[in-house]
């Protein structure tokens, strides 16, 4: 028996039977920036690079936002030309070959659900303590994670333009909420010392430390590349995937490097190491309090709460879509490729990603593991890497598939921005590899597995595309064969 889509779904469905040009600049904005957790990452990060890296903290996130800026360059001067929704994998595939393609694709989904499945231990200890706070309420942390996971799965079924403007109120407040203390900051003449730009000056910036830092500046924008992955459901897609990546990083940055530099105001040049030192995340409502008040701290915790679950809402969409492209290439079980004739999302992935969410985190709870130090570090750690490396891997695709296609795009976006971002990427995996204690809290073995988890998942990948070009010779020539609209260079 045939469906007959709901009629209150104006937009028409793709082929994917996603729905169509049902997000806009703004609302792709949101979705990527809503990933990246703003005011967690400001509460419970900035902190300890400021112990770490000094005053200097603020010009790690300017760094990092630039080498963003420049990898976009390349990234979404591609995206014009590959009409697909698989990213990554869909760049790496074209660029690359089919091997590196599927490769790609077993690292994107275990990279993109490691970096949603750890959050949930995250939104545990946070929405604990604000019902703690708040409410006197006092809970086990994966009740509250477990509540988060139904949250995120029912978001995630209802349309994609429903959860845009979901991810906008939220963010909205919490990034109302840093500006509020920020401006507070400021127009109170910040500590007794005044305000100024002692974070930016080069005996601050140029130090050591820095290269400590540098890794958690990166991660800090987690998320940003998930513009394309909306491809099908986004309107013209050629120029708001563009618009969206650089607004997105743009955003990111002068948001972290503006309100760290603020938290520096609020405490002083000489005063804020040692504020983050004594007080670690409790830093951020130290200020809080001072500057505006105690309403200040409940505002907080509400919008931390939410902040999380914001996070974990656009992750478990970037998964989903991503699944839905893998498996329409004939990678994954066709049943992934299933989108609710009503809300047309891709609910089955949705489904999929939920239990396994579920069975992650109903582990931990059970092995009574550590929330935030194991659940969410251990399991967002190799994410981290998988994506930088995911990075690379796309840089260095564009500058091999324009070398044998005459785009007319230019050096600057086909060769030389691709090849800085690699390079930067590079530098990033290697500081972050070999700073992993400070990412984890931890040494020995099981900082060596963690290391391990992409490579062995490379290596797996491999074996799956040989696999694949032995026994399913037609599912292997059809990876990534459709998505470049750009003819080639004919050989003279």
């Amino acid at each position: 028996m045939s469906t007959v889509p709901n009629p209150t779904v104006t937009a028409e469905p793709t082929a994917t039977g996603l729905k169509r040009d049902a997000l806009g600049t703004s609302d792709l904005v949101f979705i990527v920036v809503s990933a990246a957790a703003p005011l967690m990452v400001m509460v419970g990060v900035a902190p300890l690079a400021l112990m770490i890296g000094g005053i200097g903290a603020p010009a790690a996130y300017v760094f990092a936002g630039a080498a963003l800026a420049v990898f976009a360059v390349g990234f979404t001067t591609m995206s014009r030309h590959i009409d697909n929704a698989g990213a990554f994998y869909s760049y790496i595939a074209v660029g690359l070959g089919r091997t590196a393609g599927v490769v790609s694709a077993l690292v994107a989904l275990v990279s993109y659900n490691a970096l949603q499945i750890g959050v949930y231990g995250l939104a545990g200890v946070a929405i604990q303590s604000t019902f703690a706070e708040v409410l006197g309420i006092d809970q086990p942390w994966w009740v509250y994670a477990l509540a988060c996971i139904a949250i995120v799965w029912y978001v995630g079924f209802r349309s994609v333009d429903f959860g845009a403007k979901f991810l906008a109120v939220l963010l909205s407040a919490e990034t109302g909420l840093l500006l509020v203390l920020a401006i507070a900051i400021l127009v109170q003449g910040g500590s007794a010392e005044g305000v100024g730009l002692d974070s930016f000056a080069p005996a601050n910036v140029f130090v050591p430390s820095m290269t400590v830092i540098l890794p958690t500046a990166f991660a800090a924008f987690m998320g940003f590349e998930a513009t394309v992955i909306y491809r099908r459901e986004t309107r013209d897609p050629r120029r708001t995937i563009p618009r969206a990546t650089y607004l997105a990083v743009a955003i990111l940055a002068g948001t972290y490097a503006f309100i760290v530099w603020s938290i520096v105001q609020a405490f002083g040049a000489a005063g804020a190491v040692e504020a983050a030192t004594t007080n670690g995340v409790g830093m951020f409502f130290v200020a809080g309090e001072t500057y505006l008040g105690t309403w200040f701290t409940t505002a907080m915790h509400l919008l931390i709460a939410t902040s999380v679950v914001a996070s974990l809402v656009a992750f478990h969409n970037a998964v989903t879509r991503y699944s839905l492209a893998i498996a329409a290439e004939g990678l994954l079980p066709a049943v992934l490729t299933k989108v609710h004739p009503r809300t047309r999302a891709p609910y089955v992935a949705g489904l999929l990603q939920t239990a396994l969410a579920l069975a992650v985190v109903g582990g931990f709870a059970i092995a009574k593991a550590d929330p935030y130090t194991q659940l969410l570090i251990w399991v967002n750690t190799p994410g981290i890497f998988g994506i930088l490396l995911l990075q690379v891997a796309a840089a260095i695709s564009v500058v091999a598939y324009f070398r044998k296609r005459a785009a007319g795009e230019g050096v600057w976006r086909t060769v030389v921005a691709p090849v800085v971002s690699a390079g930067l990427m590079v530098l990033a995996m290697v500081l972050s590899a070999k700073n992993i204690s400070f990412l984890t809290g931890t040494t020995g073995l099981v900082n060596q597995i963690l290391l391990l988890t992409i490579p062995v998942t490379c290596v797996l990948g491999v074996g799956w595309a040989l696999w694949l070009r032995r026994n399913r010779r037609d599912v292997f020539d059809a990876v990534a064969a459709t998505c470049d609209s750009t003819p080639e260079v004919a050989a003279s």
